[in-house]
């Protein structure tokens, strides 16, 4: 699907780090194709806080929500955390595509398909799970995303603020810092110099009775 989809690239654009590829309730005319560097797509929630549903990065599309809808806007907006080059691809075009190509269709399908089952079970957790569990599915979506294998554990290989975890969890900073806290003083986390290691993922998956999703499910990417 990618190279059929990279075909369609109107043109190539620059990301710069901390400016947006768009923002909620612009007009969503466009869609990216992510070439190099990494963009965080969130939604404000009513009461003001920034919600993260997903990091993307190489070959993954942002903007798709707002495919086949008239006088579309973007539901999301997408935040640029890593500098670098997204494809953009004409919505119209790609809809036209889409009409005229079923075995892309299909495979379009399934792609979509499988970002609504990672969003409806991150809302899952979010949900049954409160604030604890918010952040420990979060730990274990990160691992399986960004995850390197050490002698010590899993070091995350991504740099994230405690504000950064907040806002995937949809709560504030100060409940995370004592969540993380918490792990620290059990051994179940270390952190240093901003980077998480995880000692004991196995802790963390049954303290929120882990389902054991499959691994391209359970992502944050």
């Amino acid at each position: 699907m990618l190279d059929e989809l990279s075909k369609l690239f109107h043109h190539t654009r620059k990301m710069e780090k901390g400016s947006f590829l768009f923002q909620e309730g612009s007009a969503a005319n466009e869609l990216y194709m992510i070439q190099s560097g990494i963009v965080q797509l969130t939604k404000i929630i009513p009461d003001g806080r920034e919600l993260t549903l997903r990091m993307c990065s190489k070959g993954d599309l942002v903007g798709e929500l707002d495919l086949f809808t008239p006088a579309p806007s973007y539901l999301l907006s997408s935040r640029v955390i890593e500098s670098g080059e997204v494809g953009v691809i004409m919505k119209d075009v790609l809809e036209e595509k889409l009409s005229t190509n079923l075995p892309l269709s299909l495979e379009f399908m399934k792609w979509m398909s499988k970002q609504y089952r990672k969003t409806q079970t991150k809302f899952r957790d979010l949900v049954l799970h409160g604030k604890k569990g918010a952040l420990y599915s979060t730990l274990i979506r990160i691992t399986n995303s960004y995850g390197v294998k050490t002698n010590n554990g899993i070091l995350i290989e991504l740099p994230l603020t405690n504000q950064d975890l907040a806002n995937f969890c949809g709560t504030s900073r100060e409940v995370v810092n004592r969540l993380l806290s918490e792990l620290r003083k059990s051994g179940i986390i270390s952190v240093n110099k901003g980077s998480i290691t995880v000692h004991d993922l196995n802790y963390i998956k049954t303290e929120i009775d882990c389902e054991d999703c499959p691994i391209d499910i359970c992502k944050i990417d």
